[in-house]
């Protein structure tokens, strides 16, 4: 039996490279980060809007003596209705405060330190400012209110990207998401 000549090992393709240099984050590595930061977004939500429901379960129950007489009142579906609108705009300025402010100041969340990432403008030289965050966040959440399924649409986005990866709020705020070299 003849062998034909033996070639270089297979290596695997080099790890693609943002605007600046940097490696470019996985789809894994940036689905793990963003898992870690709704874990914690969803946690101090919790924790903040627990007493909200408990008020607007409970306040109406209290008051049950002046149902008994049969007439209906609007009052619990205003306790509920409130409390929901409460949640609701409780759940935006968390997730405002997360994901700009405190990513502001090193462009990373928990999640992205966790994973070693970091969200880098993509014009090499040009600090990451609020009004690059904040497209981010109108786009990756707030746009997703309105729009259904646009949050899968977004994160799917930078698997068919080419060259830089991008997500659809990245590509809004004109950012990609690199390892962080150590």
């Amino acid at each position: 039996m003849q062998q034909g000549p033996a070639g270089p090992p297979w290596t695997p393709p080099p790890a693609p490279i943002g605007p600046s240099g940097d490696p470019l984050a996985t789809f894994g590595d940036r689905f793990l980060a963003y898992l870690i930061d709704g874990l914690i977004v969803g946690l101090v939500t919790l924790v903040l809007t627990c007493p909200i429901f408990f008020f607007a379960f409970f306040l109406p129950l209290m008051n049950a003596e002046n149902y008994d007489n049969g007439e209906f009142s609007a009052f619990p579906f205003l306790a509920f209705f409130l409390a929901y609108a409460a949640v609701f705009a409780l759940q935006i300025i968390i997730t405002y405060l997360y994901f700009v402010e405190y990513q502001l100041r090193s462009g990373q969340t928990v999640g992205k330190r966790v994973m070693s990432l970091r969200v880098l403008p993509i014009q090499p030289g040009r600090p990451l400012d609020r009004g690059i965050l904040v497209r981010r966040y109108l786009v990756q959440f707030v746009a997703a209110i309105f729009v259904p399924f646009l949050n899968i649409l977004d994160g799917l986005w930078q698997l068919w990207d080419k060259p830089f990866q991008q997500t659809l709020h990245d590509k809004a705020a004109e950012t990609v998401v690199a390892k962080v070299v150590q």
